[in-house]
């Protein structure tokens, strides 16, 4: 049913991402299917640019990477069929287009519970729902 599963994970909160992670891994051992995990940096504000190293975003890469290595390797997934990318940018733009390179059939990704704010300013998630162009998935915790 579904081949290739991308699921966006936010580093600071790994345990958020559990619940979202054992639904893909139960999705694609279904169906046969891969797990694609990606986390998105930010981009370094301009203004804090003299203040950090000049290597500090490959340094921010290199620990993102490192981190959700572990993440994969705490799935129980077989390592051919988990993979793991780090992109930088806006957060839902950045999963719309890594979900267009893999040509993922469905993102699964967790939501935190909607507040005031998150009706009126809109979320990640929500962004994500309203602009894929495959099936997504929220899990809530």
């Amino acid at each position: 049913m579904f081949k290739r599963i991308l699921v966006p994970i936010d580093l600071a909160d790994t345990d958020l991402a559990k619940p979202a992670i054992e639904t893909a891994v139960s999705l694609a051992s279904a169906s046969g299917g891969t797990v694609r995990l990606v986390n998105v940096m930010p981009m370094t504000p301009v203004m804090l640019a003299e203040y950090v190293p000049p290597d500090f975003d490959a340094q921010q890469r290199e620990s993102s990477e490192e981190a959700l290595a572990i993440v994969a390797a705490e799935s129980g997934v077989d390592a051919g069929r988990i993979s793991v990318t780090v992109r930088q940018g806006g957060i839902y733009h950045e999963v719309l287009e890594e979900a267009a390179a893999i040509g993922a059939d469905l993102i699964v990704m967790t939501s935190h519970r909607p507040s005031m704010q998150s009706y009126f300013l809109g979320s990640n998630a929500g962004h994500v729902v309203r602009y894929a162009k495959c099936s997504v998935l929220v899990v809530r915790p």
